[in-house]
C-alpha cells in the first residue's frame, strides 16, 4: 500500500492548502510520484494538487459515498504511487453537523490508517500551541497525530517559545513556516479562484509553495512518517467492477444479467462533458464510470468551441462559475443553439449546478441556452450543505425513489425553483423539491458523486442509445 499522510489543522484558514500543495510539489520536484487527495466535496483545492503533482485530485468524502468507500477509492487513485497526501477540510474533527465524525478529516484519516500532521497557526500564540496540540492529540485515540507544522512563525524567539512548549507534548515539530506575503491564491465568492481560470500564475503559485514549504519542513521525516502507515485490507475500488456489481435502484431490475460494458471502437456513444474555466468541478470518477459504462468521452469549452464534439450522443455540464463568464458562454450563440438542439433531439443532458445556470432561459440578463423555462441569477445569500434526497422522477440518471447524498454550493437562485418534474426531493436540513426532469434532460444544484450510485453512469450512457 502506498504510503500516506493526512494534513489537517486545528480550524479553517490554518493553512492547510499551502503546507497539502506545497508538500505535493515539493514531493513531485523530488522525483516522487505523488497521489492528491483531498477530503470533503471541494472541487478547487483538487484542481491546484492536480497542477501540483501531474495527477487528478481526488475526493475523499465519507459522506457523499459512505465510510466503506473511502479506503477503496484511496487505492484506486493512489495506485501505483509512492505517496499519497490527504489534505483534510475544515477542522481536523469537524463533521456533518449531528452526526459526529461522519465525513471529518479525523475520520477520513482512521479509514486510510493514515498518521496526520497537525497544521497550526502559532501567529498569535506561544505556550498555548502546547495546549492546543495536547488536546488534539488526546481527543481522540484512534487518530494518531504523529507531527505539527507551525505556520505563520514570526521571529526566531517565537519559534524557539514554541518549539520548546511543544518539546512537553510528544509531538514533534516537522516543519515552521514564517509569516510571509500569501502565496498568490485569489479568492471570491465561493473561494479560491479555480487553477484553470489562472494559468500561468498559478503555476508560479505552485512553484512558490513547493519552495515555501521545502524551505521550512523537514521532508525526509515527512516521508519516513508516511512510510510508517500500516497496510490497508481490501480492494481497490473498480470502476468496471463498480458498475457489475451496483445494487438495484429502487424500482429498478436487477443488474444481474449485465455482463460489462462494450469494447472500445466506433460504436461506443460520445458523451460531450463541459470544461474550460467556467465549468471546472467534476469528479474524476464520473468519467471513469461512463468510459466504464461504454461511451466515448470527449471534453469541451463551451467559452472556445462553437459546436458540440463530433457525434455527440450525450451531454454532462458539471459545476463552475458560469456567473463569472455569462458575457462570453451568452456570445458564444453557436453552442448555446447547438445544446438547445442536443436536448430537444431527446439526448440525455444532465447537468449539475453551473450546468443548471447554463441551460436556463438567461443567467443574470444574459441569454443562454434556453432548454429550461427558468432564468437564473446571482443572489446575496450562500447556499452551503449536505443533503440527503430522493430522486422525484423517472429521468436519465436514476428511477424514482432511488435515494442519494449530495451537496449544495452556490450564491444563485434559479426562478422557477422546480418544473413540473421535480429532480430531487431533498430531506435535509428542510424539505423542498428542487431541479427539472424534462424530456431527457436532469438540471438540479445538486452534486453528487456517481461511485456511491455507479448505475447512474449506465443508465446515462444506455439512455445514449440510437
Amino acid at each position: 500500500m502506498v504510503a500516506r499522510l493526512v494534513v489537517a489543522a486545528p480550524s479553517s484558514g490554518s493553512g492547510k492548502t499551502t503546507v497539502a500543495t506545497g508538500l505535493m510539489a515539493a514531493f513531485a520536484a523530488a522525483g516522487l510520484t505523488v497521489s492528491p487527495h483531498k477530503v470533503g466535496p471541494d472541487y478547487i483545492d483538487p484542481g491546484y494538487h492536480a497542477l501540483a503533482t501531474g495527477r487528478p485530485g481526488r475526493n475523499l468524502d465519507a459522506y457523499l459515498c459512505g465510510p466503506g468507500l473511502i479506503a477503496p477509492l484511496f487505492a484506486h487513485g493512489s495506485a501505483g504511487c509512492d505517496l499519497a497526501v490527504v489534505e483534510g477540510v475544515m477542522g481536523m474533527y469537524d463533521g456533518v453537523g449531528g452526526q459526529g465524525e461522519l465525513a471529518s478529516t479525523a475520520h477520513v484519516a482512521k479509514l486510510l490508517r493514515a498518521p496526520v500532521v497537525l497544521v497550526v497557526d502559532a501567529s498569535s500564540q506561544s505556550r498555548s500551541v502546547a495546549a492546543l496540540v495536547h488536546g488534539f492529540a488526546s481527543f481522540d485515540p484512534e487518530v494518531r497525530i504523529a507531527g505539527v507544522i507551525l505556520n505563520k512563525v514570526g521571529s526566531d524567539r517565537h519559534e524557539m517559545l514554541v518549539r520548546d512548549a511543544l518539546d512537553e507534548s510528544g509531538v514533534p515539530v516537522l516543519g515552521v513556516l514564517r509569516r510571509a506575503p500569501q502565496v498568490g491564491t485569489p479568492s471570491r465568492h465561493l473561494g479560491l479562484v479555480p487553477v484553470a481560470e489562472r494559468q500561468p500564475e498559478a503555476v508560479e503559485s505552485i512553484a512558490a509553495l513547493a519552495a515555501q514549504v521545502r524551505g521550512g519542513c523537514d521532508l525526509d521525516a515527512l516521508l519516513a512518517l508516511a512510510r510508517s502507515a500500516p497496510d490497508l485490507r481490501g480492494e481497490a475500488w473498480d470502476p468496471a467492477t463498480g458498475l457489475g456489481e451496483s445494487p438495484a435502484s429502487p424500482g429498478s431490475s436487477s443488474n444481474a444479467g449485465w455482463a460489462g460494458y462494450p469494447p472500445a471502437g466506433p460504436g461506443r456513444p460520445v458523451v460531450a462533458v463541459a470544461g474550460g474555466a467556467a465549468f471546472t468541478f467534476s469528479y474524476a470518477e464520473h468519467a471513469e464510470l461512463l468510459r466504464a459504462a461504454g461511451a466515448e468521452v470527449v471534453t469541451f469549452d463551451p467559452l472556445r468551441d462553437e459546436q458540440l464534439p463530433d457525434r455527440t450522443a450525450g451531454l454532462v455540464i458539471g459545476g463552475g462559475f458560469p456567473e463569472v463568464y455569462a458575457p462570453e458562454l451568452s456570445a458564444n450563440e453557436r453552442l448555446r443553439k447547438a445544446v438547445a438542439e442536443l436536448a430537444l433531439s431527446g439526448a440525455p443532458v444532465a447537468a449539475e449546478c453551473a450546468g443548471l445556470l447554463y441551460l436556463s432561459r438567461e443567467l443574470d440578463g444574459k441569454p443562454m441556452c434556453g432548454v429550461l423555462d427558468a432564468d437564473a441569477r446571482m443572489s446575496e445569500r450562500l447556499t452551503l450543505g449536505y443533503r440527503e434526497a430522493v430522486a422525484v422522477s423517472d429521468s436519465v440518471l436514476a428511477v424514482a425513489g432511488t435515494r442519494m447524498r449530495g451537496h449544495e454550493f452556490h450564491r444563485t437562485t434559479v426562478e422557477p425553483g422546480a418544473g413540473p418534474a421535480p429532480a430531487w426531493g431533498l430531506h435535509a436540513p428542510e424539505r423542498r423539491v428542487e431541479g427539472f426532469v424534462q424530456r431527457n434532460v436532469h438540471a438540479s444544484y445538486l452534486h453528487t458523486h456517481w461511485a456511491a450510485e455507479p448505475g447512474i453512469a449506465r443508465r446515462f450512457v444506455e439512455s445514449c442509445a440510437p
